[in-house]
């Protein structure tokens, strides 16, 4: 069955309205990503809008309603309810009825749609041509408003990647794009719908193309649609709920000037690497103790959200996203972050914060609940910021005269190093805070933190660290290709042979009807003891050709490959000793397993290159919803 039939019947109805974008998507390159980038950043930035006002509303209703607390916003949105009383105790009520259904709407419509979204839309990139289901991004959508608004700990940009890259993947199919294309769709839907949740368009397009890697590959080809499609979407998105920075403009007033310093972002950045290690090694710790469980999959989000609850009791800055907690911290309102009833000093209640930040999103997300992790990133970074002006200030006091930029610094070190994205977070805070003016220290910190991290801990797990690496790109790196690809993969397993003692008669008609360039000799164990080719049975006269056995004639210093052995050298060797074809012979054994010649090898090659890269491969023809 051909994609275009998979594609299902809304695609293909799609496809006939869109025939005269298609004719104006084929006169030039620039014309064809505007129009798909413009659709793109329109989709995503009212799927952020829908997702954002749907998490408050279920944050009202559950967290709010059921408890009485509501979490605070930061300056740039929605301002919270006042939270009157709140009976803490029964937050893990909220958080388990969430888990439960979000467990329920993830597990019975979409299973995939479970976890952080952005690493579905990473590996759609790298491992699935492109291809995500059209119920993906809804569902994902539906399970974190529920995860998120009923207290769990988990972010919004995972969902949010997840509408953009799937409508980038669906509009692909609808325009009738190449594969490649698509998969650049769905990294620039990737970008398109963080950036507008997050009101950081520049940032959103840098993003597009630098999470996909976790050693500093860029995904540059992403760029221009990105650039195109991230402001689409932010107008959409601020048009709507406003063009405030998420944090506000307050930052603005906070300039870095003291060289002195650097140490401090320096021992910062080098600390949000080790949490960052942390946190990653928790998360997927987690993540693999509740895959071993044999509860019903769709009550272990509720079992999650249920611990989540619990901690939540004593310390609900780890509930929901946890921005207004943050816009305490940068407003220098440390006061209001620790619970009156908590009888702790401010460090030591930051340092909690921090640590049950970790625990809390393992157990949410980890258990298959739905939501991001990069606003719990944040707010781990931001807090151990906090952590370190407190203990800067009570050392030197008015050295640095205020939490903010220990905190902005800490939110962007810690994401930078645990989702290898270090430019791109460090201009997404910035836009979020409405200031650059923190850049200088956060390269110091964020690099450090990038470096401690290491691509082993990245957050994000369907990240490769190349583009070379990726099966998006196997047939754009031929040597890297040709040195993974093994002889057994392309030698012919049927191979004709003769034994010793044969005539160099027998040869020569032998490679004379079935067009081979030489015969192997083999003795009685299979082992190759030599090969004859045309050249060498001409030398001997026709009338003694009968008599003469191919043992006299026969190269006995056969140069031969093992099937473990790459292509590369097969070619390497078909090169250098100026042969036709290859003996393959099994280990030390020598015994004759087949025969490789350089158009076995090229045809190989060539398979997997057009299958990695062609509109027929098996993820092209999938079911698309």
């Amino acid at each position: 069955m051909t994609s275009r039939r998979q594609s299902g019947p809304a695609t293909s109805w799609v496809r006939k309205r869109l025939e005269p974008l298609k004719r104006l998507m084929q006169q030039n390159y620039l014309g064809k990503w505007t129009v798909v980038g413009v659709l793109i950043g329109v989709v995503a930035g009212l799927g952020a809008t829908a997702f954002y006002y749907g998490i408050q509303l279920v944050t009202d209703l559950m967290l709010g309603g059921i408890t009485g607390f509501f979490p605070p916003n930061p300056a740039g949105e929605i301002q919270s309810a006042v939270s009157a009383h709140p009976d803490f105790l029964l937050v893990p009520v909220a958080t388990i009825i969430g888990g439960l259904i979000a467990g329920i709407v993830i597990f019975t419509l979409a299973p995939e749609a479970q976890g952080h979204g952005t690493d579905e839309a990473i590996a759609a990139f790298h491992r699935k041509d492109g291809k995500i289901r059209r119920r993906v991004p809804l569902v994902k959508a539906v399970a974190s408003v529920f995860t998120i608004g009923s207290g769990g700990s988990g972010g919004r940009e995972g969902p949010t990647a997840q509408i953009g890259a799937g409508f980038g993947s669906f509009i692909a199919d609808a325009l009738g794009l190449s594969v490649r294309d698509r998969r650049l769709a769905v990294a620039v839907g990737l970008g398109a719908g963080i950036g507008a949740i997050f009101k950081a368009p520049f940032a959103g397009a840098i993003l597009s193309g630098e999470i996909l890697y976790s050693a500093g590959d860029f995904e540059v080809e992403a760029l221009v649609p990105a650039f195109i499609a991230a402001p689409s979407g932010y107008l959409i998105f601020a048009s709507i709920t406003g063009f405030t920075p998420i944090f506000g403009n307050s930052v603005s007033s906070f300039t870095f000037t003291n060289l002195t310093t650097i140490p401090v972002y320096l021992v910062l950045g080098l600390a949000c690497g080790v949490a960052g290690r942390l946190f990653s090694t928790a998360f997927y710790s987690m993540k693999q103790f509740f895959s071993s469980l044999s509860t019903p999959r769709y009550f272990k989000p509720a079992l999650g959200a249920a611990v989540t609850g619990v901690i939540g009791i004593f310390f609900p800055q780890i509930l929901g996203l946890g921005y207004g907690f943050l816009q305490y911290l940068i407003d220098g309102n440390l006061s209001a972050i620790a619970p009156n009833y908590f009888a702790l000093p401010l460090i030591v209640t930051l340092l909690l914060v921090v640590i049950l930040k970790v625990v809390a999103t393992s157990f949410t997300v980890g258990s298959g609940g739905s939501a991001g992790v990069f606003a719990p990133s944040m707010v781990i970074g931001g807090f151990l910021g906090a952590v370190f002006w407190v203990a800067v200030n009570s050392a030197f006091p008015g050295w640095i005269p205020v939490p903010a930029p220990l905190v902005i610094v800490g939110m962007m070190a810690l994401f930078g190093g645990v989702g290898r994205a270090p430019i791109s977070v460090m201009l997404m805070v910035s836009e979020m805070t409405g200031s650059l003016s923190l850049l200088v220290p956060a390269v110091f910190a964020v690099l450090v933190a990038y470096f401690v991290v290491g691509p082993k801990y990245t957050i994000y797990k369907s990240q490769v660290p190349t583009r070379s690496d990726s099966p998006a790109h196997l047939g754009e790196y031929s040597t890297p290709l040709l040195t993974k690809m093994r002889v057994r993969d392309a030698m012919k397993s049927e191979v004709f042979s003769l034994p010793t003692g044969s005539s160099v008669d027998e040869a020569y008609h032998a490679i004379l009807d079935k067009g081979y360039t030489g015969v192997p000799i083999v003795d009685s164990l299979g082992r190759v003891v030599g090969i004859v080719t045309m050249s060498d049975t001409l030398h001997v006269p026709a009338e003694k050709k009968g008599s003469t056995q191919v043992e006299t004639i026969m190269t006995k210093n056969v140069v031969a490959v093992s099937p473990e052995n790459s292509l590369l050298d097969v070619m390497n060797k078909i090169v250098t000793n100026n042969v036709g074809q290859l003996p393959v012979v099994e280990g030390a054994s020598g015994r004759l397993v087949g025969i490789i010649t350089l158009t076995d090898a090229i045809r190989a090659y060539d398979k997997v290159v057009k299958w990695s890269s062609g509109p027929d491969s098996p993820a092209s023809s999938a079911p698309g919803s």
